[in-house]
């Protein structure tokens, strides 16, 4: 119950009550309709101040034409089914012929909202109605600039830290129930299905990063922030190329794999320990890594020479399953350990750095 709550009461579900209430206020103090700009300020309380600025510049112009629309078809017919009609269909159409698609459903809906209220003075209802949409996207925007600043790091961490763990999860079921037994179909949906849902959560971190780099613009980000931004995009870039040899680990045929008992066990247990570590980074030891992946790398010239000895002169062959397997763990041995050194590596330039800023 605590998780939901707060997910329900987010600083988004904040700002836009507090965007209402001064755009309200505002025109309440003007006598200007609230309507239409509490309208305009709910939907400008965008994910990222960027986007609120982006997307409130097509705004107004958008509503701009909403609003001739409507005084203009109120002037010719009245208030009439033919009014809403014609105002509906033309501001789409204006719209998207001239590409304000973000602003496109705001301004159908106050287009079609302002024939109720318009009874005359038609040119002073339509500079009123550019006044609130203004306030609105005015109002909106400082409110998400400099209330409860978007800020999306902690969800980027906490995604990275899912994604890889939940990486180890799957290397170690590929292991058990795929890699080197039967491949039901039950258990082989179940691998996809994680594959996929994996896939899913990087696209998520992908779209919160670019978000956090977008907020770089209007925010200062000190030295160590920015590090640690860079830090992270390099992680998912890590992360989605192991996505990657997993998948072709699942995609790998492995009908003629030749491995003796002993190769195998080795090679299942070096994948349990790397889908441990995975699970658990903090356990992580460069040395015993580097050991395993010289054991693999072993292995994986003794199956190359092997594949050599039994192929046939003068016929063109491809990598086997024995020599892709093991290529695939290395290359995910590589990246893991390029993602699990990296917080290491940056804390020991920034030492570096304020050392050699303390003795300048």
């Amino acid at each position: 119950m605590k998780k939901k709550s707060t997910n329900i009461i987010g600083s988004r579900v904040i700002k836009t009550g507090l965007a209402v209430f001064l755009t309200s206020l505002i025109c309440q103090w003007l006598d200007w309709p609230a309507v239409f700009a509490v309208i305009t300020a709910i939907v400008t309380i965008e994910p990222t101040v960027n986007d609120s600025i982006k997307k409130g510049m097509v705004r107004l112009p958008a509503s701009a034409i909403g609003s001739a629309y409507a005084v203009l078809f109120i002037s010719i017919f009245g208030n009439s089914p033919l009014t809403y009609t014609a105002a509906a269909m033309f501001t789409i159409i204006t719209c998207f012929k001239l590409r304000l698609h973000a602003g496109l459903l705001v301004a159908t809906l106050t287009s079609v909202a302002m024939i109720e209220v318009i009874h005359d003075h038609y040119l002073v209802a339509f500079f009123i109605r550019l006044g609130t949409t203004s306030i609105g996207i005015l109002v909106s925007t400082a409110v998400n600039m400099f209330v409860l600043p978007p800020n999306y790091s902690k969800r980027i961490l906490t995604n990275i830290d899912q994604a890889l763990q939940a990486t180890g999860e799957e290397l170690n079921v590929i292991a058990k129930d795929i890699l080197f037994k039967t491949q039901d179909c039950a258990q082989k949906k179940q691998v996809q299905e994680t594959f996929a849902n994996l896939k899913a959560k990087l696209d998520t971190t992908d779209r919160l990063l670019q978000f956090q780099q977008a907020e770089e613009k209007y925010h200062r980000f000190s030295v160590a922030r920015k590090r640690e931004l860079y830090d992270e995009i390099d992680k998912v870039g890590s992360l989605r190329l192991i996505h990657y040899h997993i998948g072709n680990l699942i995609n790998t045929p492995l009908d003629h794999v030749s491995w003796s008992d002993q190769q195998r066990d080795q090679i299942i247990k070096t994948i349990h320990s790397l889908s441990e570590t995975m699970r658990n980074p903090d356990q992580f030891q460069t040395d015993k890594h580097r050991e395993q992946v010289e054991t693999l790398m072993n292995q994986f010239w003794l199956c190359k020479r092997e594949s050599s000895l039994t192929n046939v002169p003068g016929q063109t062959t491809f990598f086997d399953a024995d020599i892709i397997i093991i290529y695939e763990l290395l290359a995910i041995y590589q990246l893991v350990e390029k993602i699990l050194t990296i917080d290491l590596n940056t804390s020991t330039e920034i030492q570096n750095e304020t050392e050699n800023c303390s003795s300048s």
